[in-house]
């Protein structure tokens, strides 16, 4: 129904009439549509990249048996219990207090606000991801490790012979969740403007269907890229 009433102009399901693609048209068309759609495209791109290659090391480095490792784990796991709402009154509170020393706040350009969203972004999920790599860290046979070892591999060549390549399904995992999982947060550029163009503009259900269906489908790319990364990699790890 969804994709149907996007190329239709209506206020309710029972009066839609069929436009074709104008609203496709009229969305490309839009401007602030246009800047939210790479703001967002920027915005998951460099937090995916960035919470699973913390995680990761996060987790590497707490599967070496340090002393503490627990209360670590307890510690960088923590903001993910947290609300979004109370992250983001938090962070802007620190951000604003370091931005406080150059006579600027966090609204005073958009690069400020972009990289305070991925620094709140990366807090509060780096430790959920960190878990399930430390789960899946631990899962790697111990055979493996101690047959390298008489080998004379050094730590370096352990991680890159078999700690990574073991690691491949669990990072396509985590990177599937970090981009869902950003997607549809609220505060999203993107669904601010859908919202936006569906609540504060003449009620433009039709604009806004398809506003939401090229963002569905840009996530569908991101995701497909993400897959094509993965199956890349395995293949040449495979060779």
């Amino acid at each position: 129904m969804g994709i149907v009433l996007s190329f239709c102009k209506f206020t309710t399901v029972t009066n839609a009439h069929w436009v074709g693609i104008a609203n496709y048209v009229k969305a490309f068309s839009n401007k602030d549509f246009i800047n939210a759609l790479l703001f967002t495209v920027k915005f998951t791109v460099v937090s995916v990249i960035t919470i699973n290659v913390i995680s990761f090391a996060l987790a590497y480095g707490l599967t070496r048996g340090l002393k503490g490792t627990n209360i670590f784990r307890t510690i960088f796991f923590m903001p993910n219990l947290i609300g979004g709402i109370v992250l983001g009154y938090i962070w802007q509170l620190l951000i604003n207090g370091v931005l406080a020393h150059f006579n600027v706040t966090i609204t005073a350009d958009p690069k400020y606000g972009f990289w305070g969203m991925v620094i709140l972004t990366n807090w509060q999920l780096i430790g959920y991801m960190m878990i399930i790599y430390i789960a899946g860290i631990q899962n790697i046979p111990t055979e493996l490790i101690e047959a390298a070892e008489i080998d004379g591999a050094g730590a370096w060549e352990k991680f890159w012979k078999i700690t990574l390549p073991h690691m491949g399904p669990i990072i396509l995992i985590n990177g599937i969740y970090t981009v869902v999982t950003i997607a549809n947060y609220s505060e999203q550029a993107i669904n601010q403007e859908i919202s936006n163009s569906m609540f504060n503009t003449s009620m433009m259900y039709s604009l806004s269907a398809a506003m939401s269906w090229i963002y569905f489908l840009l996530v569908l790319l991101i995701l497909a890229v993400v897959g094509l990364l993965f199956w890349f990699i395995s293949k040449k790890e495979n060779t």
